[in-house]
């Protein structure tokens, strides 16, 4: 088995079994303004919303986890049936090694997603220091891989300062990513992954022509943390060390779907999304979506039922955010108004003065 596979497998194992929650989102810091008289029955709120001219059920995305081991594909097969089902949109891992390993077994952790889910819309996944070795028949490549909607491209860089075997070579990764938003069949979502986006990193993307900017911001699952995790189990003390250091490294979850929201008009809102009332505050801060990773994981691996259930919780959750905020849809909800307070509001107005 190749190291990719090795590293793939460790990371789910890493996230499922240790602490690598980092916090400090700012949902916290948000509150929704409650409507006493919404005028609205909760049963006729209208959650569906346009991606890339697909109309979605609900403004939720299954952000992207597992692809690339043996081991994954049972996962893969249980969140891409419950995305099919509920008609939202689901992402894959990174698909390097998709790519670069003539490994059927490996493949089918990938493919299986547009297998069980003929009509979900799926994206696919490469990293941002990919694209500047590949050429885009490469890239398309990972389009095909899925019949993919959209390619997301992902930024990992302190991920990759903290890996033994990182790849921390980060010149030439917007050419590239404005190469492919140019060049490429399908719309382009440039992801963080898990420290966040700034209003200056998103006007350059926006200038790039990327099609979505999804946050991922500091608050939830802790890249820097999983690495010092893998970094201890081969004694690699210094960048343990570097892992724990940058665990709560980034900008938060709220403020930075604030800055992107200010740049681009179709931003996604993850990092420590956990609940409906999170994506509803996410969409009134501006982002089209929420998107979730670690909580699906449990449910993934319990099956699809698993899954369906925990997204009609997310919906219920969201409905109920919704009704009283007097929201009949989520255009309505994204004008709704909130109070931003404590730390969050601190960091937003530093930002802004």
């Amino acid at each position: 088995m190749s190291e990719t596979e090795d590293r793939k497998d460790d990371h789910v194992r890493i996230i499922r079994e240790e602490d690598v929650e980092a916090g400090g989102t700012g949902f916290e810091d948000v509150r929704l303004v409650h409507e006493a008289l919404p005028e609205l029955h909760r049963e006729q709120i209208d959650t569906s919303v346009d991606l890339f001219g697909h109309e979605l059920d609900a403004p939720i995305v299954i952000e992207s986890m597992t692809g690339g081991h043996p081991n994954t594909t049972k996962l893969n097969r249980a969140l891409a049936e419950a995305a099919e089902e509920q008609n939202i949109a689901m992402g894959v891992g990174s698909q390097r090694a998709g790519i670069e390993l003539d490994d059927p077994a490996m493949l089918e952790s990938y493919t299986i997603v547009r297998d069980v889910a003929p009509n979900a819309f799926l994206y696919g996944n490469l990293g941002a220091a990919q694209l500047t070795e590949y050429d885009i028949s490469h890239v398309e490549n990972a389009v095909e891989m899925i019949e993919a909607d959209a390619l997301a491209v992902h930024l990992n860089f302190l991920q990759e300062a903290v890996q033994p075997e990182g790849d921390v070579d980060a010149r030439g990764c917007l050419d590239a990513i404005e190469r492919v938003a140019t060049e490429l069949s399908v719309p382009v979502i440039v992801k963080e992954t898990g420290n966040g986006i700034s209003q200056e990193t998103a006007t350059r993307l926006s200038d790039a022509g990327v099609d979505a900017i999804d946050v991922a911001g500091m608050g939830g699952t802790t890249w820097s943390g999983v690495e010092a995790y893998r970094a201890a189990a081969v004694n690699a003390a210094r960048q343990e060390r570097v892992g724990t250091l940058y665990r709560t490294w980034g900008i938060p979850t709220v403020a930075s779907t604030l800055e992107c929201s200010a740049v681009h008009d179709c931003v996604i809102a993850s990092g420590g999304v956990r609940t409906g009332r999170d994506i509803a505050r996410a969409i009134a801060l501006g982002a089209r979506a929420g998107g979730l990773a670690k909580p699906f994981l449990e449910p993934a691996a319990q099956g699809t039922e698993a899954v369906v259930e925990f997204i009609e919780d997310l919906l219920a959750e969201l409905q109920t955010a919704m009704f009283v905020t007097g929201s009949g849809s989520v255009a309505e909800l994204q004008e709704t108004d909130y109070v931003l307070l404590g730390r969050t509001r601190e960091f937003v107005e530093q930002r802004q003065g």
